[in-house]
């Protein structure tokens, strides 16, 4: 268990949004954290996949390569 102490304007508007969402204060900001950290995961993921594009160490593909690459392009001129 942790204890956070918040200002007291964030304090309110926690409450404010707990209640509207029928949820406890606790069980708001715990919501509300989980979902900034898969946030903020995912973030650091696709920096890290981007920094990989720009070193070359990762190539892209435009729309009409994956189409065509999955098979699903709408090329019937064959």
């Amino acid at each position: 268990m942790t204890t956070l102490i918040i200002p007291d304007d964030i304090g309110k508007r926690l409450v404010e949004f707990a209640e509207k969402a029928h949820l406890s204060k606790d069980e708001y900001a715990a919501q509300v954290l989980e979902e900034f950290l898969e946030d903020q995961e995912d973030y650091l993921i696709a920096l890290a996949q981007s920094e990989r594009i720009e070193k070359g160490l990762e190539k892209t593909l435009s729309y009409e390569e994956v189409l065509k690459e999955l098979g699903l392009d709408k090329d019937t001129s064959h």
